[in-house]
């Protein structure tokens, strides 16, 4: 049996302290290789995601979460991906994100539903939802989530991101809106939503970098970027997908325009409420498939 001293020990006991907020989120498949507050976030793009037009190709929307979670998990196969998050005997919410100006595409929903199913887990336990997910008898009763939504800016909290996407589980979402929504971490501390998330999917087919008015779609700051985001961390996630906003503000405005107001949520989202991890020296980035122009 392996001696451990106790300087040993104790070191260790923190470590397991500091990353207990991060392992409540992850599959049980990945807590065995856990070593350091890390976090590991696969970013893969497709440039022929749009070849017919400007509605996404479900093939390829497909073919590119199932590599992303095979690269994110370390699994050879879909398959075997997808049974290393969801169990079969799951009840399982999606969260999308259903804003008129930009919902989480169609497709990604379907598809999000298809490998749930594929995974074991019954139709009847399964649902996709937004706004209706406090009284959705699935999420009720939920046991998994997964978190999907699209990167854009938002005239309250600087850009709509995973973290935020579960303010509809709050029962007073404008409780979180002070201080620039300084306060939407706390969100996943909620009983409907605490240690249930399974993944997290930040949709970055066409993001909206800036806008015009709060609560408006512009469709003018908007390009094919053709990106998923996918990580078991929504800080790390989300912060991945803010340098990319903030990359191209920068080209696109050929100056340094802040975001107004400040994405303060994320970072305080690591170090305020310890959610995840914000520091990109501190993020594990996989990059697979198109890489022109990817801004990270």
């Amino acid at each position: 049996m392996e001696s451990i001293s106790r300087r040993e020990l104790l070191k260790r006991t923190v470590v397991m302290a500091a990353g207990s907020s991060l392992l409540l989120n992850r599959p049980v498949a990945a807590w065995a290789n856990e070593t350091e507050a890390t976090s590991k976030v696969v970013l893969i793009r497709n440039q022929k995601l749009f070849a017919a037009g400007n509605t996404p190709d479900p093939a390829v929307c497909a073919q590119m979460i199932d590599e992303a979670l095979c690269s994110l998990t370390g699994k050879k196969a879909a398959g075997e991906a997808w049974a290393s998050v969801i169990r079969p005997s799951d009840v399982v919410g999606i969260k999308t994100n259903a804003w008129n100006g930009m919902p989480t595409p169609p497709e990604l929903n379907e598809i999000l539903k298809a490998r749930v199913q594929s995974a074991g887990v019954k139709e009847a336990d399964v649902s996709v939802d937004d706004r209706g997910v406090k009284t959705n008898p699935v999420f009720m009763r939920s046991t998994a989530l997964i978190n999907i939504r699209p990167m854009r800016t938002h005239a309250w909290s600087g850009v709509g991101s995973l973290v935020k996407n579960y303010i509809m589980f709050a029962q007073k979402p404008s409780d979180y809106h002070d201080d620039s929504c300084a306060s939407l971490a706390a969100l996943h501390e909620l009983p409907g939503v605490k240690g249930k998330t399974r993944l997290h999917v930040l949709v970055l087919f066409t993001p909206q970098f800036h806008h015009l008015a709060a609560s408006t779609f512009s469709e003018e700051y908007t390009w094919k970027y053709s990106g998923l985001a996918l990580g078991f961390d929504p800080v790390a996630v989300d912060s991945v997908g803010l340098r990319i906003i903030e990359a191209k503000r920068r080209e696109h405005f050929k100056e340094m325009r802040p975001l107004n107001p400040p994405a303060k949520h994320i970072a305080l989202a690591d170090t305020r409420y310890h959610l995840g991890v914000s520091d990109p020296a501190k993020i594990e980035l996989v990059k697979i498939g198109w890489d022109e122009d990817s801004f990270v």
